[in-house]
């Protein structure tokens, strides 16, 4: 079937609207009427190829819509579900059936290669192959064909214009807090990057009960909208002393836990000196490949700390998402602080609002 994507034909190049053509449904894929989507750094990422997914394809791995056809094999949803796309996973790697599918061994080749598993690819551009299944779905696109493993049912009286960042973004940053940092009702919390990641993670944060919600970055308005989601002090890093200010606020005793989504490794190191005894230090932002940290492992042996990386917020999607739809509709978890809506044809101002801060969270429209 003929369908209206946003296609990246090469490295850096702006996104262009096109007409391209949808294979037929494998047994265990969905086919899903793409209603919204967010835009992730992710996305840029690989236009960008710092990650090398094959070009030309269509990105976009925050999508949400409408289930219209499903695989002979699918159980899990059915025609006319409301449903939220996130990563793919094989399900049956000692990973995915230890509850951990974001560490799935195939999950380089599952999200970012281009085509399914067996090599084929859902799109084409005429005569010309298009990457596609980018996070097992593809949904820079008005419908596609979504591996089952990332289909998520959401409630038929769901909002898909707002939910389809939980799929990536805001899975990550509230997952960092809840399940991988394991941040317990009462402890101190550091934040560095207000973004959107960094903005989940300070709402789920302050669901949770962490008493003290710090969050740091460089942008005022940035740090204003943070405590809107639940920040109880900001500290723009580029105009304050760092150190004075953690040492202030946590009277000399640093953070319990801090948590990096930035992927600047500047700033990692400002995490892991700003904990203290026995902090805890998780990185979710995505450093370009080769990238090292410098730590200091001498006095700061005394500390016990501890670092440990992070991807999707240690998520099960069919599990978590849901439990951040709760958390929606208590008024714990925000989402409608942070977006703002672009049609698919102002998908590159989109990119560019996010980049340049003016946007938190951009979900583009069909």
């Amino acid at each position: 079937m003929d369908i209206t994507a946003a296609i990246t034909r090469g490295k850096g190049e702006p996104f262009e609207i096109t007409t391209l053509q949808l294979d037929d449904l494998r047994p265990t894929e969905v086919r899903v009427k793409i209603v919204a989507t967010g835009v992730c750094h992710t996305d840029a990422i690989i236009r960008d190829q710092v990650y090398p997914t094959p070009l030309p394809a269509v990105l976009g791995h925050e999508g949400a819509g409408v289930v219209e056809e499903v695989g002979s094999a699918v159980r899990s949803v059915k025609p006319g579900d409301k449903v939220v796309l996130g990563f793919n996973s094989c399900g049956a790697c000692r990973q995915c059936l230890a509850g951990r599918p974001s560490y799935c061994v195939e999950m380089y080749d599952r999200n970012f290669a281009g085509t399914r598993p067996d090599g084929s690819t859902a799109l084409r551009d005429g005569d010309t192959s298009v990457s596609s299944h980018f996070f097992g779905q593809s949904s820079f696109a008005t419908h596609v064909n979504a591996a089952e493993r990332s289909v998520v049912k959401v409630d038929d009286d769901a909002p898909l214009e707002l939910l389809g960042p939980l799929g990536c973004g805001l899975m990550t940053g509230a997952g960092a807090i809840i399940n991988s940092m394991a941040v317990r009702a009462g402890e101190s919390v550091a934040i560095f990057g207000t973004g959107a990641v960094g903005s989940a993670a300070t709402m789920a944060a302050a669901a949770i009960g962490a008493t003290t919600i710090v969050a740091i970055d460089l942008v005022d308005s940035r740090l204003e909208a943070a405590r809107e989601f639940g920040a109880t002090h900001t500290i723009n890093s580029g105009s304050e002393d760092l150190a004075a200010r953690v040492e202030e606020i946590t009277g000399g005793e640093g953070f319990r836990v801090a948590l990096d989504t930035t992927g600047i490794t500047a700033v990692t190191r400002q995490a892991a000196d700003s904990v203290g005894i026995n902090g805890r230090v998780g990185l979710v932002g995505a450093p370009t490949p080769g990238d090292e940290v410098s730590f200091e492992v001498g006095s700061s042996l005394m500390k016990g700390w501890s670092f440990r990386t992070i991807i999707e917020g240690d998520a099960v999607p069919q599990q978590f998402i849901p439990a951040l739809v709760h958390l929606w509709r208590q008024g714990k978890f925000p989402i409608e602080k942070l977006t703002q809506t672009y049609p698919l044809a102002s998908i590159n101002q989109a990119f560019e609002d996010s980049k340049s801060g003016q946007t938190i969270k951009p979900i583009i429209t069909f």
